[in-house]
């Protein structure tokens, strides 16, 4: 009689733990979900944010790279006037550098759409190669010899 009551609260006890554990992996199986249910709606929210920033950031910084080809462009122009004295040679390679800069610029600025990476690592490179850019800008009137 005891063996058979033994038996019986030990097999109780088993039963228990099992189901207990079972319960604790369907509980960790549900957070799990609703861990990816909030991940993915963050997600959603940094799209939508994104798609409400992205097209008037590309409008001013088009913008800004159409104000340096124009700025560009009057270099050029001053560098072939006639009548004037031209500027050397150095100079004119340092324009062609930031024509080509700039249109890498503008490539890249139309080339996030497709590649969407992090949107404040983009922004804040952004802004540190366009104020690369306006100081290369300013350096191309100096002599340094």
């Amino acid at each position: 009689m005891k063996k058979a009551i033994f038996l019986a609260a030990f097999s109780a006890i088993a039963v228990g733990s099992i189901v207990s554990s079972c319960e604790s992996k369907s509980e960790k199986v549900e957070e799990a979900k609703e861990d990816v249910r909030e991940a993915k709606e963050d997600l959603k929210e940094a799209q939508r944010e994104l798609n409400a920033e992205y097209p008037a950031f590309k409008t001013a910084e088009d913008e800004r790279i159409t104000a340096n080809e124009k700025r560009i462009a009057e270099l050029k122009e001053k560098l072939n006037k006639p009548g004037k004295a031209p500027l050397d040679d150095m100079r004119a390679k340092r324009i062609a550098e930031l024509e080509e800069k700039n249109a890498q610029l503008r490539s890249r600025l139309y080339g996030y759409e497709q590649e969407r990476t992090d949107w404040n690592q983009f922004k804040q490179e952004w802004n540190h190669d366009m104020e690369g850019f306006d100081q290369s800008f300013k350096d191309l009137g100096k002599d340094n010899k």
